[in-house]
């Protein structure tokens, strides 16, 4: 956690300065997105909530998003991810969402993407979605590199 902390506090100052605030939706990362933003002093001035939708029961208790509005949807995909971020950003009255979904390892998920493999999307003035395949195995790494992608696209969105 501390090597990405640096980044946090970027992502939270550029935040604060633009009056700005956001949501979070994350499944792989674990909360660690959200732990690495909350880390930094002053985080309630931009940080409104987070949720861990980890499973489809959070995804319809925590998101309020059910069967019907992923139909035909991959979980671990940019248009599940970008609906996550929008979900997150509506619910919330946010600036921004931001969301995360992949398979952190050390094997792949049931819907046939390797582990390191995540799709991070943001939602707000801009919406921007992307995919990172570290190709790795190693569960905390890639929970590193995934909290990590999602706050530079977040930072660079707000830059």
């Amino acid at each position: 956690m501390h090597g990405l902390l640096p980044l946090a506090e970027q992502v939270g100052q550029r935040l604060k300065a633009r009056k700005e605030t956001l949501a979070i939706a994350e499944s792989s990362s674990g909360g660690l997105l959200s732990a690495l933003l909350l880390a930094v002093p002053g985080a309630s001035a931009y940080f409104l909530g987070g949720a861990v939708v980890y499973t489809a029961k959070a995804r319809v208790l925590l998101m309020d998003l059910p069967r019907d509005a992923v139909a035909g949807m991959r979980s671990a995909s940019e248009p599940y991810a970008q609906l996550l971020a929008r979900t997150a950003r509506e619910r919330f009255s946010a600036s921004w969402g931001l969301s995360e979904t992949g398979a952190a390892g050390p094997t792949g998920n049931p819907y046939g993407d390797a582990a390191g493999h995540s799709c991070i999307a943001l939602s707000g003035p801009v919406e921007r979605a992307i995919t990172l395949e570290t190709a790795q195995s190693d569960r905390v790494d890639n929970m590193r590199a995934f909290a990590k992608a999602a706050l530079e696209l977040l930072r660079d969105a707000v830059s």
